[in-house]
């Protein structure tokens, strides 16, 4: 349920199309995923037989599951497919919700295959070109991603759940500016009703402007997120960054245990240690760790889990590279998107294992990436391999984008001069 996955851009509100119901009259103390379940058991109750009702059901279940990121929906919704299946076999709704549900849950190989199939019987259904771009942006098949974006807004231009999708592309491929751009027209086209989509988009503009070294801004707009779903879980994870940009750990601490216990996945509860272990509370960062450790290996072999933070956390907490790298190759194996790269790069490094782990932390930047932990990792993979000039470069752009890692960046080997941040 991380961010960088940037799934299910706002697609909730194509796909909520599908059961062609009424909506029911908003209650303020009901999320726009409660409300779409209150309604699909309505209808449900009234005809047990209506497939469409069921297959409503799936997708507000989904839609809970990401407000909440509580992954129990997602068997709720898979069981509500079920009955819509034993009523109208091989329903197209229903299996098209079913690709939706494979992406929630992290089976990004199963969920691209079955959006091909589905995509050849309808190659003009919008949210199917969404799917593809989902998986194939996980799966690190960025050409193949950009083409299925490209299809989403060539069918319907300005369609909300294709500018967020391009947007995330946009941000991948190094142009924040302009991903930022797409964001806003996406917020500004999002109906008032749908509170968490919204708060969705202001959250990931807040990300944005975080990259783009304004933290300022992102706050704003993280506080804007949070006044719009109260206790949202992608927003306190975002403000928590601007925190420790800000030095202001203790705060940050705070939001990232607000967000654990709405939360509470393993790689939340490594962030909240990492977040103990900045404020000086030593102790408590490392019950967390462990208790983090302990919860990690548990999912490791599962889609959905929290390798990439176990990598870096036998990599740089637990000092143990060997079993950073085992983890590193078992992610590996499954997808070559540009985060699971720079982790793999790095559980390279910390082997000593420098000459490999070149490969990898080049092909995550050739994407166009600018992000600061990247280019701190490559700066110092560089120069292990004894390579000072492309070292000094890469740091000086950690530095420049004005990020927590930045301060690491400073900090360089005394052999290298690395220009001093804004």
């Amino acid at each position: 349920m991380k961010r960088p996955s940037a799934l299910f851009c706002v697609a909730l509100l194509t796909i909520g199309a599908f059961a062609q119901i009424s909506l029911v009259p908003a209650e303020p103390k009901l999320s726009p995923a409660q409300r779409a379940m209150a309604q699909a058991n309505k209808l449900i109750e009234k005809n047990p037989k209506n497939f469409e009702a069921h297959n409503a059901l799936a997708l507000a279940l989904s839609r809970r599951a990401r407000e909440t990121s509580d992954v129990k929906f997602y068997d709720m919704a898979e069981e509500a497919l079920r009955k819509s299946n034993a009523i109208s076999p091989n329903n197209f709704d229903g299996a098209r919700i079913h690709v939706w549900l494979l992406l929630g849950k992290h089976e990004f190989s199963a969920a691209l295959e079955a959006a091909k199939l589905l995509n050849q019987k309808i190659p003009d259904d919008i949210m199917l070109y969404g799917f593809l771009t989902d998986a194939s942006v996980e799966l690190g098949n960025y050409a193949d991603a950009e083409k299925a974006a490209q299809w989403m807004l060539d069918l319907r231009p300005g369609n909300l759940p294709g500018m967020t999708r391009a947007a995330y592309l946009r941000e991948l491929f190094g142009d924040v500016d302009g991903s930022l751009e797409l964001m806003k027209m996406a917020y500004e086209s999002t109906p008032p009703s749908e509170a968490e989509d919204g708060a969705w988009i202001l959250a990931q503009m807040g990300h944005l402007e975080l990259m783009a070294g304004k933290p300022e801004e992102a706050e704003k707009l993280l506080d804007q997120a949070l006044m719009q779903f109260s206790g949202y879980h992608y927003a306190l994870a975002n403000l928590a960054k601007v925190r420790i940009l800000q030095k202001r750990y203790q705060d940050a601490v705070t939001l990232l245990r607000q967000r654990y216990d709405v939360a509470p996945h393993a790689e939340n509860l490594y962030d909240l240690a990492e977040a103990l272990e900045l404020a000086g509370r030593t102790e408590e960062a490392a019950r967390n760790f462990a208790e983090f450790e302990t919860k990690s290996l548990a999912e490791s072999v599962k889609g959905d889990n929290s390798n990439r933070e176990l990598i870096f956390y036998y990599a740089d907490h637990a000092h143990q590279p060997a079993k950073a790298l085992r983890i590193a190759e078992l992610e590996r194996s499954r997808r070559h998107d540009v985060y699971t790269l720079d982790a793999y790069a790095w559980a390279l490094h910390v082997n000593g294992r420098d000459a490999d782990a070149k490969q990898p932390i080049e092909a995550a930047l050739a994407v166009g990436i600018q992000d600061a932990k990247f280019f701190h990792h490559a700066g110092l993979i560089a120069l292990a391999a004894g390579d000072k000039n492309a070292a000094s470069e890469y740091l000086q752009k950690a530095v420049a984008l004005n990020s927590p890692v930045s301060d690491l960046a400073r900090v360089a080997p005394a052999s290298l001069t690395v220009a001093p941040g804004r």
